[in-house]
């Protein structure tokens, strides 16, 4: 399963979503933390990190247990109104959405991430240019 899969599954079944959304909540999950069909998790690790919560990125970055991030932080780092907008696209409230959300990030970050990088967790070009880092 690929990470975008897992984030359409993870939030489908938060917001009562299921399967039957799963194009609408992958077009939003993409609008909220990446580019159409890819996810952008180092633009939300150095969001987190902008915004004074670094611990709990480097938390969801590293192999231990992952911090908890609050709904309010989430709303903070994603954008009230891109929050807003995606809960009224996917036919949900904020705060069922923001809950959805604050449970997701850290699961997305954490699969997608190895020994503190995201970067190690690609393959190909990914796992080359890791050698030169």
């Amino acid at each position: 399963m690929d990470i975008m899969d897992l984030a359409v599954k993870a939030l489908g079944s938060k917001i009562g979503g299921g399967g039957g959304n799963s194009d609408l909540i992958k077009n939003v999950v993409g609008k909220l933390v990446g580019a159409g069909d890819s996810l952008d998790l180092g633009g939300l690790v150095s969001g987190l990190k902008e915004k004074g919560l670094g611990n709990i990125a480097e938390s969801w970055l590293g192999d231990g247990g992952n911090e908890e991030i609050s709904e309010d932080q989430v709303k903070e780092i994603l954008g009230g109104n891109e929050v807003a907008e995606a809960a009224s696209a996917l036919g949900t409230d904020e705060s069922s959405l923001l809950d959805g959300l604050k449970d997701l990030l850290p699961q997305l970050v954490d699969k997608s991430s190895q020994g503190g990088s995201l970067l190690s967790s690609l393959g190909g070009l990914g796992g080359l240019a890791k050698k030169f880092l």
